[in-house]
């Protein structure tokens, strides 16, 4: 098999497949048999599908029996090459996408649309390049509509292999107001957790990553308490733990809104986000935690119900000096928002109880620290030394002076 091209005329504009029985319609087109004949048995596709002008019903169409036999001679002679060039490429993926307003065709096209986008980084470019990606989201967006899934599975597939840049997801959300609701709404599909509704799920969870991230604040005041139950109900699941770090980054985004931090508290994203941290998962998973608790506990609600947990201060006290200095930061900044704000008698005690306090001595003592993470440390022992005074590990003179 060579590289030459596939002639242009040898393809059939419906199918986009070499022609096996070309025939030629009124208009003066040429298509596969089998192709025209299904476009027109549909019953509303009266119309020629290149030129749009009127066709009459019928079976019997004009064989091309010149075309067929170049077609079959080329064949032989050159053993199916199928080699296309960029320009071919294009038109058929252009054909794919206009077929899929074809009800008959809509499958059949987004399969050869996934096959494309599978089969090299080349065919992504070009998919692109075609609007590719403003179909599949109209796909995504009218399945949620009409609650049907037929197509939902290579949409989503072939939006997970093209993917996306920050001007293109902000020209999909002017267009498109409904895809974050479209994307959750794949989230919550109580269809059996099949491996096919899994990855279906788990690609929706990265492309929402993609676009909460890339997108403008209006965005964030659209969203609503479903979508947070949503991102927190994947927190608890069994079959997403590969989405979780996606999750956990769309939370981390959307929180800088006080109100989104409310539905999130309001959604039990606090509660959640302790049990998942008390699996000890993997340190970029940690920081994330971590970022999310803290933007929750800068609220009286949050705070209160990081205290409601009983392995909360916990392990917020358990991570500092065990992860990363991000972690460090993070679970300081927690503890002194919990100590300020809300440092009843029961809670200060009930940090001496947990290790709280220790930590905090330790932090002053240990070496290599960042300053911030000591100077922290030592403003909150500073704050209640007057309740702490008696535990065994506080020195007060680390209140006033500490290793550099």
């Amino acid at each position: 098999m060579d590289d030459r091209e596939i002639p242009h005329h040898f393809i059939c504009p419906i199918s986009l497949q070499i022609m096996k029985d070309p025939v030629t319609v009124a208009t003066g087109i040429t298509y596969d048999r089998d192709s025209i004949q299904r476009w027109q048995s549909h019953g509303q596709n009266n119309t020629c599908p290149v030129t749009n002008q009127p066709l009459p019903i019928t079976v019997d169409f004009t064989p091309n029996h010149n075309l067929r036999r170049l077609i079959q001679s080329w064949l032989v002679s050159d053993q199916v090459p199928t080699k296309q060039s960029s320009f071919q490429m294009k038109v058929i993926v252009i054909n794919l996408i206009k077929n899929l307003n074809v009800p008959d065709l809509k499958l059949k096209s987004l399969e050869s649309l996934e096959n494309l986008a599978s089969e090299s980084e080349n065919n992504r470019v070009l998919l692109k390049e075609a609007g590719v990606v403003r179909a599949m989201i109209t796909v995504v967006v009218s399945c949620y509509r009409s609650c049907v899934i037929v197509g939902l599975k290579e949409a989503l597939n072939v939006l997970h292999l093209v993917r996306f840049k920050q001007d293109e997801t902000r020209a999909i959300l002017s267009k498109h107001d409904r895809i974050i609701s479209s994307l959750t709404w794949v989230l919550n599909l109580d269809h059996a957790c099949d491996d096919t509704t899994t990855t279906m799920k788990l690609q929706a969870i990265g492309l929402l990553k993609e676009i909460i991230h890339d997108a403008k604040s209006l965005v964030f005041e659209r969203l609503n308490q479903d979508f947070f139950k949503t991102m927190v109900s994947i927190l608890q699941s069994n079959n997403l733990e590969h989405g979780i770090k996606e999750v956990l980054h769309v939370m981390l985004t959307t929180c800088a809104w006080p109100r989104n931090c409310s539905m999130m508290i309001d959604s039990g994203a606090v509660f959640e986000l302790v049990e998942l941290e008390l699996g000890s998962p993997e340190k970029a998973i940690t920081e994330l935690i971590m970022a999310v608790l803290f933007h929750l506990c800068c609220s009286a609600d949050g705070r209160a119900k990081l205290l409601d947990h009983a392995a909360g201060l916990a392990m917020i006290t358990k991570r500092i000096v065990k992860v990363s200095r991000k972690v460090d930061e993070r679970g300081l900044m927690i503890i002194s928002l919990v100590s300020k704000f809300s440092g009843t008698d029961w809670v200060l005690k009930e940090m001496m109880r947990v290790g709280t306090v220790e930590k905090l001595c330790m932090v002053l003592q240990v070496n290599g620290l960042h300053s911030y993470t000591r100077e922290k440390a030592r403003e909150i022992l500073k704050r209640h030394s007057n309740v702490w005074k008696d535990s065994p590990c506080l020195d007060v003179t680390l209140l006033t002076s500490y290793p550099s």
